[in-house]
């Protein structure tokens, strides 16, 4: 069983280099209850693409759905050249993690911001021999990014695509 002591303080204070031009530098930090509005914009913007391909955009739910799950205890906030970036959740569940609420803004997409990211949260549940979870919007961009880091399909319905990473699966050129 994972606890959740051992993911707050050290994830939470994270400074590194990757990615290309304003991206290069970034550093995860904890959220806080105030940014929760500016995450859920975030989450409408970087999804929409994606929802209204599936039918699935609906202006308000979009964001409720991010205010009604945001817990600030398991959230980062991404800032790239001290700037807010993006943010991802990292959550235990069950005998693992749950990543979810990955999201770049899409400025930063695409220049290894978000592959660096991933590689640091994924080097910590590796270190715990713990097993990550996530779910991707079907036809989604990021389902190749996660592909990349070693996550596997474990199912699939008409929206979601379910995918799991065993700690220490290999990065396909991440």
């Amino acid at each position: 069983m994972v606890t959740a002591a051992r993911w707050d303080t050290p994830a939470m204070d994270v400074r590194a280099r990757g990615g290309t031009g304003r991206s290069a530098e970034w550093a995860l930090r904890a959220a806080g209850p105030g940014d929760v509005e500016v995450i859920a914009e975030l989450r409408a913007v970087v999804l929409r693409p994606d929802l209204e391909r599936l039918g699935r955009f609906d202006e308000q739910r979009v964001r409720q759905r991010l205010r009604d799950s945001f817990s600030p205890r398991y959230t980062s906030v991404i800032e790239a050249g001290g700037t807010f970036a993006g943010c991802v959740t990292v959550r235990p569940a069950g005998d693992g993690w749950l990543l979810e609420h990955f999201y770049l803004a899409a400025a930063l997409q695409g220049r290894g911001l978000g592959s660096a990211v991933l590689r640091t949260l994924l080097e910590r549940t590796d270190a715990e021999g713990a097993a990550v979870r996530l779910n991707v919007l079907r036809g989604s961009a990021a389902r190749r990014l996660y592909e990349r880091h070693g996550f596997t399909v474990e199912a699939q319905d008409a929206v979601d695509v379910f995918m799991v990473r065993r700690p220490g699966a290999p990065a396909l050129g991440a």
